[in-house]
C-alpha cells in the first residue's frame, strides 16, 4: 500500500479499456459486474476509464457496473479528456466532454482526472483550448478531487510540461520493464522526472499492451525458474508496482481469469525480492539479444526524409514483432505511426537516410522488411 494525498490506495488498478463483450459487440455488463464485485471485494477501489474508450461504452459501462451498483465511497474514479479526438473541433466541444462523461458515469464528481495522452504534436489542443485551466476550475467547484496528464513522449517533454505546470497533481506514464530503457519511450527517464518534481504516478501498459503477458520462451523459463506458478504478466506488474511513488497500476483486464489472477498476487502486494528483481533484469537481456532493430530513434533519418516517413516509430512496430511476437500490437502502433504520413512501402530508395544514422542502419532494406511484415 501507498500513503498517497492521505488515503491508502489499492496498488493494482482496474483499467477498463478492454473490456469483455457480447457476441453481438455489446458491453458484457454481467461479466463486468462480477469483475468488478471481485476486484472491490479483494480492496480494489481505483477504476480508469477515458471520454473516448469504446466509443463512450466504457463510461457507460462503468456506470451499469459499478456506479449504479454500490456507494460512492465503495471505489474512485479517474478518466480522461482527450482534445484531440476526430470528435473534438473546438474548445466548446472539448469542455462538453467533461460533462458527457459526468452524465455517462454518474458519479458526481471525479476522484482523478487526466488529460489525455499528451504528446508534442497534440499539446496546442490542450493550450489552445485554455484545458490546463479549465480542469483547475472544476477542481475549485469540487467536481475533480485530483488532476494531471496521461503522456507518450520524451522526457525533456515531459520536463517543459512539469514546469510550465508544477501544479498537476499526479501524472499517467507508460512503464514496465521491457521499456526502462526503451529510447522510443523512456520509461526510466519519464519516471526520474516526475519523481524529480514529487509527482505520484499511475502506470499504464506494464504488460506492454499483453507483450509482456506472453513473451518469448527464453524469458518464460527465467521466470519459471524462480517461481513456476506465478503468470509472465504477475512479473511485469509486481516489477512496476513496487517502484516509489506508484500510485496504482493499470491492468485492462477483459476477463474474470485476468482478473483473479492479478488479485492472486495482488491482493497481499509484495514488491519483488533480490532474487526477483535478479531475474527480471535477466529476462531484460534475454530479449535484447534477440534480433531486433538497434534504433535509438534520433529521428536523424527523419528530418530530410521526402516522403515523410516516421522511420524510427515503423521500427519501433517491427521490434514488437521480432522481439515480443505481438503481431496484431504491432499492426496497430505501425497504424497509428504512419496515420497521415509515409508508409514502409513508400521509401523511393534515395539514401538520404542512411547518410544521417548515427547507428548505420540498412534503414532501405530495413523499411522494406517492415513492409512485408506490417502492411
Amino acid at each position: 500500500m501507498a500513503d498517497w494525498f492521505g488515503k491508502e490506495v489499492f496498488k493494482l488498478g482496474f483499467g477498463l479499456m478492454r473490456l469483455p463483450k457480447n457476441a453481438d459487440g455489446s458491453m458484457d455488463i454481467g461479466q463486468i459486474s462480477k469483475m468488478a464485485d471481485a476486484f472491490i471485494a479483494a480492496g480494489g477501489t481505483y477504476f480508469d476509464t477515458a471520454y473516448v474508450y469504446d466509443d463512450g461504452r466504457s463510461e457507460a459501462a462503468f456506470k451499469e457496473a459499478v456506479a449504479d451498483r454500490y456507494p460512492r465511497d465503495a471505489y474512485t474514479l479517474c478518466t480522461k479528456l482527450n482534445a484531440w479526438t476526430a470528435s473534438c473541433h473546438n474548445e466548446a466541444d472539448a469542455r462538453q466532454q467533461f460533462y458527457t462523461s459526468l452524465e455517462r458515469t454518474g458519479v458526481g464528481y471525479f476522484d482523478y482526472y487526466l488529460l489525455h495522452a499528451i504528446q508534442r504534436n497534440n499539446l496546442h489542443f490542450y493550450d489552445d483550448y485554455h484545458l490546463w485551466d479549465f480542469v483547475k476550475e472544476q477542481k475549485e467547484k469540487g467536481l475533480i478531487k485530483h488532476w494531471g496528464f496521461s503522456f507518450h513522449a520524451d522526457a525533456e517533454f515531459l520536463y517543459e510540461l512539469l514546469t510550465q505546470h508544477p501544479d498537476v497533481d499526479f501524472i499517467q506514464l507508460q512503464i514496465n520493464y521491457a521499456d526502462m530503457e526503451n529510447p522510443s519511450v523512456q520509461s526510466r527517464a519519464c519516471y526520474e522526472v516526475a519523481r524529480r518534481h514529487g509527482k505520484s504516478i499511475t502506470v499504464m501498459e506494464p504488460v506492454k499492451g499483453g507483450a509482456l503477458a506472453d513473451p518469448i520462451p527464453q524469458v518464460k523459463e527465467i521466470f519459471a525458474k524462480v517461481h513456476p506458478d506465478m503468470s509472465p504478466a504477475s512479473w511485469a506488474i509486481r516489477y512496476t508496482a513496487g517502484m516509489e511513488g506508484i500510485l496504482t497500476v493499470l491492468s485492462g483486464m477483459s476477463s474474470m481469469a485476468q482478473m483473479e489472477d492479478n488479485l492472486s498476487y495482488m491482493k497481499d502486494f509484495k514488491p519483488l525480492d533480490e532474487t526477483e528483481q535478479a531475474a527480471v533484469q535477466a529476462a531484460i537481456q534475454a530479449m535484447n539479444e534477440v534480433e531486433n532493430i538497434k534504433c535509438t530513434s534520433c529521428h536523424y533519418c527523419t528530418e530530410g526524409c521526402p516522403m515523410n516517413i516516421p522511420i524510427p516509430e515503423i521500427f519501433s512496430a517491427r521490434n514488437q514483432q521480432l522481439v515480443y511476437n505481438n503481431n496484431n500490437g504491432a499492426r496497430r502502433s505501425y497504424g497509428f505511426a504512419t496515420n497521415g504520413k509515409g508508409h514502409a512501402g513508400d521509401c523511393i530508395q534515395c539514401g538520404q537516410c542512411e547518410g544521417a544514422c548515427p547507428q548505420h542502419l540498412p534503414i532501405i532494406e530495413l523499411l522494406q522488411a517492415c513492409a512485408a511484415n506490417l502492411e
